[in-house]
């Protein structure tokens, strides 16, 4: 498996700047790839009742992304979201909703001091691998 994954610096900036603007809220989305390794992210709404301690993804929002991926001859590299309140390590809930065991999960700990920490992992049969990420 999979020990160390590259993330480039410009994708990981996008990321934790879309965390700092929202540091009370969950923020969500999907990360696409395509052959040349270029990244695009698809920030989708979070829709879940309490967006501070739990996050859903916007249906609508989540099928665009997908169609849009796949007429741009694009892949899903990773899924998105932040933890406000919390460390950047998976919920129950994460693991136990995960869809789709190929895409990279990354999340986004907001409860740090001075330093967002931003970790990666895969969600296979309800267990969990941790994914070094190095931001190049």
């Amino acid at each position: 498996m999979i020990d160390t994954l590259s993330i480039p610096r410009t994708l990981a900036n996008k990321l934790l700047t879309l965390a700092q603007h929202a540091p009370e809220n969950e923020i969500c989305g999907l990360i696409s790839t395509t052959k040349n390794r270029k990244h695009r992210l698809y920030p989708i709404d979070n829709v879940a009742a309490d967006s501070a301690c739990v996050f859903e993804m916007d249906p609508q929002q989540q099928v665009a992304a997908f169609k849009s991926m796949r007429e741009q001859d694009e892949t899903l590299f990773a899924i998105f979201h932040s933890h406000p309140h919390s460390d950047a390590i998976p919920s129950e809930k994460d693991i136990k909703e995960s869809a789709y065991a190929d895409a990279l999960n990354i999340i986004i700990s907001l409860n740090t001091t001075g330093v967002l920490d931003m970790r990666g992992y895969f969600y296979t049969d309800s267990s969990i691998e941790n994914i070094d990420l190095v931001i190049e």
